[in-house]
């Protein structure tokens, strides 16, 4: 009679609720795993989200930005007629002109110093 190694041994005969609660946990670690590829889903979807707001408020404040910056340059050009208007009228009063220039000159700093501040608080900053 052959000896029996232990690679060639049969396998032992499991009670029945041992191999329900194997059943029981393999069905509880395929649940598992669908819970996490759901979760790697939505983390998936919900950062394609994240992305496409921040374009889009990106996009915004790229418009913003220009719009502001054309305000900005036609008060430029704005100062700049009324400092050459300034100057005819004034006729040798240069301390007139230069009252009225700092003050469109004030004026257009804190214009730019608002827009500056929008933007730093919309970029969180």
């Amino acid at each position: 009679m052959a000896r029996r190694t232990q690679t060639t041994r049969a396998p032992a005969k499991l009670p029945r609720e041992v191999k329900a609660a194997s059943a029981e946990i393999a069905g509880g670690m395929k649940a598992l795993g669908k819970s996490i590829t759901q979760v790697q889903q939505g983390l998936r979807k919900a950062e394609r989200q994240i992305e496409a707001d921040a374009r889009a408020r990106i996009r915004t404040l790229r418009q913003e930005a220009k719009d502001q910056l054309k305000a900005l340059q036609a008060r430029q050009r704005e100062a700049g007629r009324m400092l050459k208007d300034l100057r005819a009228a004034a006729e040798g009063s240069w301390q007139e002109v230069k009252q009225s220039a700092d003050a469109i000159l004030a004026d257009a700093r804190a214009t730019a110093r608002g827009v500056i501040e929008r933007f730093r608080n919309a970029l969180g900053g």
